[in-house]
């Protein structure tokens, strides 16, 4: 599975605690929102994460 900006993006928009902790990745780390954004996926989403379904089915509908 690969990373995508716009899948993770709208993942992002439809769960609330993930906009959260971006924020509050950007802050603690003092990362643009695009590499924030990316540390996320890699903690939430990549190796077997807890988002990774729900990221998935984004995944397969922004392909078709």
């Amino acid at each position: 599975m690969r990373y995508n900006k716009t899948v993770m993006t709208k993942l992002i928009n439809e769960h609330r605690e993930l906009h959260d902790e971006l924020k509050k990745i950007k802050s603690e780390m003092g990362l643009e929102k695009n590499l924030a954004i990316k540390a996320l996926y890699h903690s939430v989403v990549a190796d077997d994460g807890p988002y990774m379904k729900q990221y998935q089915v984004l995944d397969r509908l922004h392909g078709e």
